[in-house]
């Protein structure tokens, strides 16, 4: 889906609003050219006003947006901003990075032989000219506009003893991720199988991104 686009994208300037190593990775494994600007949002919404798709939509949107703000005062703005968020959702609960080894054998003892939920919300902002949508920042109007969706994937993982627990959080791995596992590393072999995108639960959908792009591109 990107390769007719894929001379055209790494001849402009790309940003990637994040500062995922795994995000960054995915897009630079299909050949786009990315800058990295982490996000400097306070991931500090009220959880409970919203749905997770929702949830994540809006912190894509706020993280992108921050990057977009620090960047517009420039002379040249960039021709794509990339923003993405991530969580893993249990029941009625949103499960995000753990907080500390004990925070992770919890979310790890919950997610064990049940199904979750993994949500991507992702936004892209790119020239005023390019799209309708608004951003929602008046300030931002005249240079930005923004599209977004969500992306769902259900896991179903294994029954976990404390044993692998442990010696899985002792590998340092589930720390950074959300629902305190990695699916692309040793967290693959604690997954028993998965309905929809892979790359959606390593955090970043790729070919709903793919879609988005060849949306906004072909119309130019």
């Amino acid at each position: 889906m990107l390769q007719p686009f894929i001379h055209i994208l790494n001849a402009q300037r790309n940003i990637l609003a994040s500062g995922s190593p795994r995000r960054k990775q995915i897009l630079e494994n299909v050949g786009l050219n990315i800058e990295v600007i982490p996000s400097t949002f306070e991931e500090n919404l009220d959880k409970s006003k919203f749905t997770p798709e929702e949830y994540v939509l809006e912190n894509a949107r706020l993280k992108t947006l921050e990057v977009a703000g620090r960047l517009s005062g420039n002379q040249t703005i960039p021709d794509l901003i990339i923003g993405c968020d991530t969580v893993v959702f249990l029941g009625s609960q949103i499960i995000e990075k753990p907080r500390d080894k004990e925070d992770a054998v919890r979310i790890l003892s919950k997610l064990s032989g049940k199904s979750h939920s993994v949500y991507s919300g992702l936004t892209l902002f790119v020239p005023a000219h390019s799209q309708v949508i608004k951003t929602g920042s008046p300030a931002l109007e005249s240079k930005y506009r923004f599209t977004g969706f969500v992306e769902r994937t259900d896991v179903f993982m294994t029954e976990l003893s404390q044993d692998v627990i442990e010696s899985y959080i002792a590998t340092g791995e589930p720390m950074d991720k959300a629902g305190a596992y990695g699916i692309q590393g040793i967290g693959g072999t604690l997954v028993e199988k998965i309905h929809g995108d892979n790359f959606n639960v390593m955090g970043f959908p790729l070919p709903r991104f793919a879609k988005e792009i060849a949306k906004i591109y072909s119309q130019k």
